[in-house]
């Protein structure tokens, strides 16, 4: 397929040739005042700046979890570990199980976690953790873009989980440069 218009395409190929760029994964998690805790697989996060200390992630405006978000002072972005695909899993889309009285799934359910600032809720065993103040959340197309401000960070050993082509994968070291 060369040359398409977006308009053209119907979002199909558009968003099979997007999944052409590898990305990590995280999942994004947060508490609104008064709210339940919430969170959610993304893999559009990235550094915005060193200084000050920015990090954005984006949401769709149809995201169940959408309000809570914006309505949260603070955000927790946890980096997935390669054997962490089954949080991926658990924090992506609409999976079956417990639900609230509006028939959202409860993704804590039975999972260990503790606050963080803003009462953002903290996932073990990720690679790394951003604890960040939310700055900015910008409208933009069908989805926002949210900018984070890191007030505290914490990085472990690990191989990050990956996802490519529409599916998860594992980082491998290229064969040219293993020595």
């Amino acid at each position: 397929m060369t040359g398409v218009a977006p308009a053209d395409d119907g979002g199909r190929g558009l968003r099979q040739a997007l999944g052409r760029y590898a990305t990590g994964v995280a999942v994004v998690t947060a508490r609104p005042p008064g709210g339940r805790a919430v969170g959610m697989t993304v893999n559009s996060f990235t550094s915005v700046s060193l200084r000050p200390p920015l990090v954005l992630w984006c949401i769709a405006d149809a995201a169940p979890s959408r309000p809570e978000f914006a309505a949260a002072s603070h955000v927790a972005v946890h980096i997935l570990a390669a054997g962490q695909h089954h949080l991926a899993s658990r924090f992506a889309g609409r999976p079956a199980g417990r639900h609230d009285k509006v028939g959202r799934h409860d993704k804590f359910d039975g999972l260990a976690t503790s606050a963080g600032l803003g009462g953002a809720p903290l996932i073990d065993g990720a690679i790394a953790r951003f604890q960040c103040r939310t700055v900015r959340f910008v409208d933009t197309g069908d989805h926002s873009i949210v900018v984070g401000e890191v007030n505290r960070f914490e990085a472990f050993d690990g191989e990050p989980l990956l996802f490519h082509g529409g599916t998860y994968r594992v980082a491998a070291a290229h064969p040219d440069l293993n020595r």
